[in-house]
This record gives C-alpha cells, structure tokens and sequence, in this order.
C-alpha cells in the first residue's frame, strides 16, 4: 500500500517518539527508585498520575482541539514533551532531580500526548484517503507494537550502559525528530468550521447514539477495565502461581508484544474477509479468552491472545470512528472514547491490586468474565459488516 507522503512524515514522527518513549518506560520506574529511592506509594502515585490528563481534560480536549490547525497541535505537543522529558536528565545532571518534578513531568507529559493522539486521530482521515484508512491505521497499530518490543530492549540496554536520567535524552531527542517530520507535513488540518456549540459531553453522546459506535464503546470500556485487572496481576501470577523465573516472564511479555505485530500486520486481510463489525468481535473475544486461558492452559498461548486480539480490535474501532463521525465532531468522539478508555484503567488497576490479594486466579477469571460481557454487547456491530 503507498500512502501519501503527509502521512508517511505523520508515521514516521510517530514511529520515532513511540520509540524514545519505550525507552522512558524503562527508565522513568528506575530513575524513581534507584535515584530517587521511591516508596511503593511513590511508585502508585506516579503511574497514577498518567492517566490524571485523561480523567480531568479527556472531555475538553475534543473540544479544544477543534480550535486549532491540527498540524500545530502535534508539532507543539512534541516540543513540549522535548522540554518536559529533557528537563529529567537535566535537573539529575546538577542534582536537583525531586519526585515533585517527576510527578509534574508525567501529568504535563501525559497533557501533551492527550492532545497529540486526539489530534493524530482526527487529523489521519485527511491525510489519506476513505479506502486506506483501514490499512493507514493497521500501519500505525503495527509500528506501535513493534517499538513496544524493541522500544523496551534498547531502553534496558541504554540504562545498563548509562544512568536512568541519562538514558531519558533519547527519548527527548525524538520528539525533536518527531517535531521536525511533522513541521514538513504540506497539509494544515485545519478543522472543519464547528456548527455546534462547543460541549463537553458531545462526542459521548455522539458515540452512545449512534447505533456502531455505542456498542463498540462499551464493549472498548469494559475490555479497558478487565485488561488492567489482568495487567495487574499477570506478573504477580506467572511467578508466584507458575513459578515462572522474571527471565522468562520477559520472554513471554515480548511473546505478546511479537503477536501484537503479527496481529497488526494479518487484520486488513481479515478484516476483508470478515467485515469490520465481525473483526473486531473476534479481537474482543480473543482479548477476552487470553485471562482464561492463562488459568487452565499453556502460558505461551495465552500472550499469543493478549497481543492478536488489541491489534484487531484496536484498527477497526479507530476506523470506525473515522469514517462514521462528521469531520465536525470526530475531535470530540475520539476525546470522549479516550476518557473512557484511559479513564477507567486506574480503577481495573485498583480492582485487579484488591482482588489479587485474596486469589490471583479468582481475579483473572472474573476479568476475563467482565471482557467477554463486553465482547457480548458487541454483538450488534457484526450486522455493520
């Protein structure tokens, strides 16, 4: 498939940024405790606080980004998380570096990457045309797990060689890169003129009425809520209930991450076969079974599912909202579907943390229970394809 050149520098940007903040991933949790010697309450607090922009500004920025070119957006999201992630190693350079400023970068940081993805999302459709947006969006789920494999590597890699602040530059020096392919975009995006008056709680209603969208939002919030449960879990139970060594729960994490790529690469074809409706039903369930397989059968085969099923789901419910949103509003619905997302894994977490204290494989069956109602819910959009 040959994509424009405006969205082959949006990809490309993308691509780098996503790949100098795998190695923040890595870095971030360590520069916290072997630098900063940060308690497990310090450690909640701050992984908390990256999802604090989508629960406080989830909603306004669908609005906001309506305002602006979206070309703009992206470029000054990148340059602000170049200043926020820079000033890390920066600070620990001439040791003044303080939790207080790990906290303000990761909720500023996370500001920024609300209205970049908000922006990116709406801004794709113009940069390709209708009958490529499935694959355009294949290509970014693909190079996004991709980066997750090997991001994460080259990060363990940078921080053996380096110190954890020091290792944080790469990913500062790519959202310069990531600024500059997006300065080169010819396209604008300026937004369609807003015929509405800006609300907060439009895109929402806009997604719970449309008779697509409603259930694959809430089959997306169920399945955010019952993965988080389970991601909390997962390594608690490979190795205390398996008795899996930490080496080998990394080998099966980058199993998931791998299948992720294979699954981003299979879902146009299935998704032409299938339909888009029947596709992302079928990720849902796969998503949904990988808890459940993780209890009764091998390991293995259960990351295969936790990294086939986000690939075809995650395309067609992106492209459904693409194609079935009015430019005028698409800003607002992909805002609202991040507030709920985003917004309701800080609770799988705490749900999947308070459960897994009685019995770690109670919490991964009734997670994969809560992800299969919403696969259930979905049912309807089967009749889309």
């Amino acid at each position: 498939m040959i994509f424009t050149g405006d969205f082959r520098r949006l990809f490309v940007g993308n691509s780098v940024s996503l790949l100098g903040s795998s190695v923040t991933t890595v870095a971030l949790p360590l520069v916290a405790v072997v630098a900063l010697h940060a308690s497990p309450v310090d450690m909640g607090i701050l992984g908390a606080a990256g999802f604090l922009p989508h629960l406080v500004l989830g909603l306004p920025a669908g609005v906001w980004v309506d305002r602006l070119p979206y070309k703009r957006i992206l470029v000054l999201a990148d340059l602000g998380q170049l200043v926020l992630i820079g000033s890390v190693p920066l600070a620990a350079a001439f040791g003044v570096l303080s939790l207080a400023q790990l906290y303000v970068v990761v909720v500023l940081a996370g500001v920024c990457a609300l209205f970049d993805a908000v922006a990116g999302q709406s801004f794709t459709p113009m940069l390709v045309p209708r009958e490529q947006l499935l694959s355009a969006n294949s290509a970014l789920m693909l190079t996004s797990s991709t980066v997750n494999v090997t991001g994460s590597a080259l990060g363990t890699g940078l921080v053996a060689l380096l110190a954890a602040p020091l290792a944080m530059i790469v990913d500062a020096a790519s959202f310069l890169v990531a600024a500059l392919c997006k300065l080169r975009i010819t396209v604008p995006g300026v937004p369609v003129a807003v015929r509405h008056k800006a609300d907060l709680f439009g895109g929402l209603r806009i997604a719970f009425t449309h008779p697509v969208l409603r259930p694959v939002t809430i089959a997306a919030t169920l399945g955010a809520l019952g993965g988080q449960m389970q991601n909390t879990v997962l390594a608690l139970y490979l190795i205390h209930v398996l008795g899996f060594s930490p080496w080998l729960v990394g080998v099966l994490v980058t199993v998931a991450g791998v299948a992720g790529m294979l699954g981003a690469l299979v879902t146009p074809t299935v998704t032409r076969r299938l339909g888009p409706g029947r596709t992302f039903v079928l990720g849902m369930l796969v998503s949904s079974l990988a808890g459940f397989v993780l209890v009764v059968g091998p390991a293995l085969l259960s990351q295969v599912f936790r990294g086939v099923g986000p690939s075809l789901y995650g395309v067609n419910q992106q492209t459904f909202r693409q194609t079935l949103v009015a430019p005028d509003q698409v800003s607002r619905v992909n805002a609202g579907w991040r507030f709920l997302v985003y917004g309701t894994q800080p609770v799988g977490a705490l749900l999947g943390g308070l459960s897994g204290t009685l019995d770690l494989r109670v919490t991964l069956v009734v997670s994969t229970a809560l992800m299969l109602a919403g696969t259930a819910l979905a049912l309807p959009v089967t009749r889309s394809s």
